[in-house]
């Protein structure tokens, strides 16, 4: 019987403790409200909804936040995980876009789509049809050159010959040694420091076909369709999971 006393007094004392601070909250909320008789209050958006406004306004002064002279960006994907070292003296103004891409999570689940075993392997399109139309076009100013495409090294791809200043979220990693490549402007911003295999073992059967480079003209119908259209219509199609970020120094 004592136990069953004891059991109503502490029952008594939460119901108690619960209903002052449903009180304090109350009178909180309508104070906040400065005089309203309206008891609903508006509240900050979520996480996600706060990034994915974000990632349709590349206006924002957020994705200029100047890069650490070395990061590292951890990319987890759908065959394990790969890290690039930026190093922002080797190309400040990339340096500085790639590091907000990847910070602000704008390769977050998207798609390696252009692998070619013993050569490149390409990203940068969003999953999103409308986050790729806002970046359309959002281009930024070149850096000098410094185009040593050794394998494991990574760059900005660009439009093409006599196309200056048109970088903009398209990166390659070299799966081999390019050096045919090098009479071209591109800026290395680092190397892969881990996880070179898994790049190695990414999916390539689709080649040249699932979008190609941005100065194919074959990306129309990724950028519009987005992650729906490639996992429709190029399945096999590796994906990026999460990025996160890491200063060095």
């Amino acid at each position: 019987m004592s136990r069953i006393k004891h059991c109503a007094r502490k029952g008594t004392a939460r119901a108690r403790r619960n209903l002052t601070l449903t009180v304090v909250w109350v009178a909180t909320t309508l104070s906040a409200c400065r005089g309203s008789l309206s008891p609903i209050v508006s509240r900050p958006p979520t996480a996600s909804a706060a990034v994915a406004a974000l990632l349709l306004d590349p206006s924002n002064a957020e994705w200029t936040r100047p890069a650490p002279p070395v990061s590292q960006l951890r990319f987890e994907t759908s065959k394990g995980v790969f890290v690039l070292e930026l190093v922002r003296a080797s190309g400040p103004i990339g340096a500085d876009r790639l590091y907000n891409l990847a910070r602000l999570g704008y390769y977050n689940d998207t798609r390696f789509h252009r692998v070619r075993s013993g050569y490149i392997a390409q990203w940068g399109l969003h999953g999103d049809s409308a986050v790729n139309a806002a970046w359309k076009g959002r281009y930024i100013r070149d850096d000098a050159a410094r185009s040593h495409n050794t394998r494991g090294t990574f760059a900005f791809s660009y439009e093409g010959p006599g196309r200056e200043n048109t970088r903009n979220t398209q990166l390659y990693v070299n799966l081999a040694d390019n050096l045919r490549n090098d009479v071209e402007p591109f800026t290395v911003l680092g190397s892969v420091v881990e996880g070179m295999a898994v790049l190695d073992s990414l999916y390539a059967g689709y080649g040249e076909d699932s979008g190609s480079g941005v100065r194919q003209g074959k990306q129309g119908l990724l950028e519009r369709g987005g992650n729906a259209f490639m996992d429709r219509e190029y399945p096999a199609l590796d994906r990026i999971r999460r990025v996160t970020v890491k200063t060095i120094r």
